[in-house]
């Protein structure tokens, strides 16, 4: 009984006496996450890394359900990931592109881990606003549909390009 009671504690930091909102603790892990779903972009290995990145943005959303008091599936998530970056064109086809980029070795490699970097950090930080403007409106994975999020997602995207390119609005 004693290791149940202590899985249902809240960690220290998220205790109701913090001084930091849920929407600033949302705005923390979801840059933590772009600059880490940047970071694995850099991996030389074409489609490791694009999985990594995926990786990254599962446990940005696993944080954030947790945050926002939401129940976590982790096979559930991966699907709804998968429809909302698959169905934005020009995300996917980014993503897809500056992975198999690195298979040219040389200029490849160099080109394509770059691009990573920036496509990787955009979509993370698009699924984390997505996902948290979701769950901060009440919403479950359950009631997400990624059909209406795309519009939301698509303009992210380009915010998160820019804050992955270091560049300020």
């Amino acid at each position: 009984m004693q290791e149940t009671r202590e899985n249902m504690e809240a960690p220290e930091n998220e205790t109701p006496e913090s001084d930091e909102s849920i929407e600033e603790k949302a705005e923390r892990l979801i840059r933590h996450h772009v600059y880490a779903g940047g970071a694995v972009g850099l991996i030389p290995v074409p489609f490791v890394d694009f999985a990594a990145v995926a990786g990254v943005q599962l446990n940005l959303l696993r944080k954030l359900a947790q945050l926002h008091n939401v129940p976590f599936s982790k096979d559930m998530v991966k699907n709804l990931i998968a429809a909302l970056v698959g169905g934005a064109a020009p995300a996917s086809v980014g993503t897809y592109m500056s992975s198999m980029l690195k298979a040219i070795p040389g200029v490849g490699v160099a080109v394509g881990g770059l691009s990573m970097v920036l496509v990787g950090g955009a979509t993370t930080y698009a699924v984390g606003k997505v996902f948290n403007r979701h769950f901060s409106e009440g919403g479950t994975f359950l009631t997400f549909d990624p059909e209406e999020a795309r519009a939301f997602y698509a303009e992210m995207f380009k915010e998160g390009q820019n804050m992955a390119a270091g560049k300020t609005s």
